[in-house]
Parts: C-alpha cells; sequence; structure tokens
C-alpha cells in the first residue's frame, strides 16, 4: 500500500472538508439520489469534535482516499465511520483500517466493537469477521433501518 495510514490530533478546516467530501463520495458510491444524500449530509460531516475520538486516515491531508474513526465508552468501541473513496476501492485500504479500528478498540480496553453499517458494506464488515445482531434505525432518514454488527475483540 502506497500511502500511510495516520492517526489523526489535530486538523485544519480544509482537511475536515476534504474528509466530509470523502465521506460524501464514498456514500454516493452505492447509487443513492440527491435527496438522500442531501439527508445523510449532516451525518456525514467530519468535525473537529470527531477528534475526540480515534481517527485515522490514509491519503494526503488534501486529498484522503480512505478515513476510519473509532469512540471507546468502558468495554465497547463504536465503528462510528469507516469510508474508502470510490476510485481507492479495492486497494486494502478498507482492511488496513478495519484493522486498526479493531486494534484501537483493544489498546482502550474495549471487547466489543459494534457497527451501523450502510447495507451496501455488511458484506464487507462480515468478510473481516463481524457478525449481523440486529438491526438500528438510521439518524439520518425515517422508516429506514441499518444492519447492526459486532465484533468480538
Amino acid at each position: 500500500m502506497a500511502d500511510r495510514l495516520r492517526v489523526l490530533s489535530g486538523v485544519n478546516g480544509a482537511e475536515l472538508a476534504a474528509l466530509t467530501e470523502l465521506c460524501m463520495r464514498s456514500k454516493a458510491h452505492w447509487g443513492y439520489d440527491a435527496d438522500f444524500m442531501a439527508a445523510c449530509r449532516d451525518a456525514l460531516t467530519v468535525r473537529a469534535t470527531d477528534l475526540c475520538d480515534a481517527l485515522a486516515v490514509i491519503g494526503p491531508p488534501q486529498a484522503p482516499c480512505a478515513m476510519a474513526q473509532v469512540s471507546t465508552r468502558g468495554d465497547c468501541a463504536m465503528l462510528e465511520r469507516l469510508f474508502v473513496a470510490p476510485e481507492a476501492m479495492g486497494a486494502g485500504h478498507g482492511r488496513s483500517l478495519y484493522r486498526w479500528a479493531i486494534a484501537t478498540a483493544r489498546e482502550h480496553g474495549a471487547q466489543k466493537l459494534h457497527i451501523e453499517a450502510d447495507p451496501a458494506a455488511r458484506g464487507f464488515y462480515e468478510r473481516m469477521g463481524a457478525t449481523l445482531c440486529g438491526t438500528a434505525p438510521s439518524g439520518s432518514i425515517p422508516d429506514r433501518h441499518l444492519p447492526l454488527l459486532v465484533h468480538d475483540i
């Protein structure tokens, strides 16, 4: 993998905007229409407050190609985000970031990693070792439910 994983502790506004754009492009890759994407914009926006969680990026600050965010509370961790740019899919960035997420959760004392996944990403998480344990309501789209997965650490 040519690009190295960077764990972020601080970013500027331009990098936050680039990460948000990455999330939007990655989500749109699955064929969602403009109304759906507009409804998801707030949830996909990366803010400075997200740096309270563990955040890792692959690619340069001005053009990241993948990112992941993990929060940990007690013995449970949550994969808040894992997005790969459409043009970078298949290059192993998702696997690298998922492994980073598991290691980060473990380092923070978590015993489980919880994932509310886009339905299109469910197969990826299952291949990585997560198991389906239910559904969770979407915070962006009324009456939409997302696959809820868990990975024992």
